[in-house]
């Protein structure tokens, strides 16, 4: 039974649904993959210019006379559930997001549902979309076959998405990313299979002669950098988004680590995030670095730039720029 918006909202506190509705918009939209643009006093973006952001947390679509905040936003564009965006938006503003939220203490809680089981997409036969697509990402087709052979990646037969699946230590699936291979009308589907559990998120293998472990939002960030950093093959995990769920997780099972180095995204939420985590991990007695493209929002766009020359805009450039001749060199 699919739960509505105003059930829904009951298994989250008042304190969790404010948080949720006040997240900033044009930021949102901008992690999301969105072109944003000012227009006035108002925000838009280049794939939906009918859509107008007022005082950074309200939006309208005139084309389609819709409107909401950010939870009516993920519910429409995302094809997210109540509960999944409310839950999406919590981890984006670094709280930590609950897959059964308590019930207020006014009211009885009912028993708990029973998650559901994680049932991969049926793959296809041959992988040549998530081939086409990641290689015009600029990621090495080495990479690509690494990962593929793995198990961590595959094209699935439905809708030919990229399938990133997060396996727990023993091999078993435990979640499951999809992004589409379409994008030309503007940014390509994203989503995490029903029954994922994102403390898991998508690691690497950890090799234990290494005492560190890198840390990225997506798992195209993180193919983005083992293609620049060839000697990087193990000891990572892809968050996909910001809940620290999967970095927990990942320290847990590999107790020797004693190093984390954060590769967030360059934009506010990434290094709000990095320094949020760097303080917090600091306090357990871990040693944390911090690592951030040179240029662009996140490694993948500046491996783009790297590869194809992609242009970035300047309000997206670093002051501190890595000579593109360097770029392959890794150092922890």
């Amino acid at each position: 039974m699919r739960i509505t918006s105003q059930s829904a909202a009951c298994r989250f506190t008042p304190e969790e649904m404010s948080i949720a509705r006040e997240t900033d918009l044009p930021d949102l939209l901008s992690h999301l993959g969105y072109q944003v643009r000012r227009l006035g006093s108002y925000y838009t973006t280049k794939e939906m210019d009918s859509i107008r952001i007022k005082n950074r947390r309200r939006w309208r679509r005139y084309s389609t006379d819709q409107g909401g905040d950010a939870i009516t936003f993920l519910q429409e564009f995302c094809d997210k559930s109540f509960p999944e965006a409310v839950n999406y938006l919590l981890e984006f503003n670094g709280h930590q997001a609950r897959d059964s939220p308590q019930y207020p203490p006014s009211r009885t809680e009912p028993p708990k549902e029973e998650k559901p089981a994680l049932v991969l997409p049926i793959a296809n036969q041959d992988q040549r979309r998530v081939f086409a697509y990641l290689q015009k990402r600029g990621i090495a087709p080495q990479v690509i076959r690494d990962f593929i052979q793995a198990g961590l990646l595959y094209e699935d037969a439905l809708h030919h998405n990229c399938v990133f699946v997060g396996r727990e230590v023993g091999g078993k699936p435990r979640f499951a990313s999809k992004r589409g291979t379409y994008d030309l009308d503007g940014p390509g589907f994203k989503g995490d299979v029903t029954g994922s559990d994102k403390s898991v998120a998508f690691p690497l293998p950890c090799d234990p002669a290494l005492d560190w472990v890198a840390v990225f939002e997506a798992p195209i960030d993180l193919m983005s950098f083992c293609t620049m950093h060839r000697a990087v093959t193990s000891n990572a995990v892809a968050l996909c988004g910001l809940y620290q769920g999967g970095l927990d997780t990942y320290l847990k099972n590999h107790s020797h680590l004693k190093r984390i180095i954060l590769c967030l995204d360059a934009d506010g939420p990434g290094q709000e995030a990095t320094r949020k985590l760097k303080a917090e991990y600091e306090q357990k007695g871990y040693q944390v670095s911090t690592r951030t493209p040179p240029l662009g929002k996140d490694w993948n766009e500046y491996l783009q730039h790297l590869v194809f020359g992609k242009e970035i805009k300047p309000s997206k450039i670093k002051k501190t720029i890595q000579k593109r001749r360097n770029y392959n060199q890794w150092q922890i």
